[in-house]
């Protein structure tokens, strides 16, 4: 797991401001709370993914949450269907 002030220095151009606002969105889940989140490496793949579509894709805000709905349907769907093997 890694602290906040580590994940802002980890990911190019990731402003701290954005990531708070992202968190309170509950578009990423740390652990802790705001006075010592804690990210684990999923987490960060999810910062990662976030700020691609936000600034690589041009994705708006409004379709983030939706987008990552999206994924997390499929990503258990996967994980169910796997676990059924």
């Amino acid at each position: 797991m890694i602290s906040f002030e580590y994940l802002i220095t980890q990911v190019s151009g990731l402003q701290r401001e954005e990531l708070e606002h992202w968190i309170a969105n509950e578009w990423i889940l740390p652990d802790g709370s705001p006075e010592g989140y804690l990210f684990r490496e999923i987490d960060v793949a999810r910062v990662r993914l976030i700020r691609e579509l936000r600034y690589e894709m041009e994705v708006n805000e409004a379709a983030v949450p939706i987008i990552l709905s999206l994924l997390d349907q499929l990503y258990d769907l996967r994980r169910r269907v796997k676990g059924k093997r």
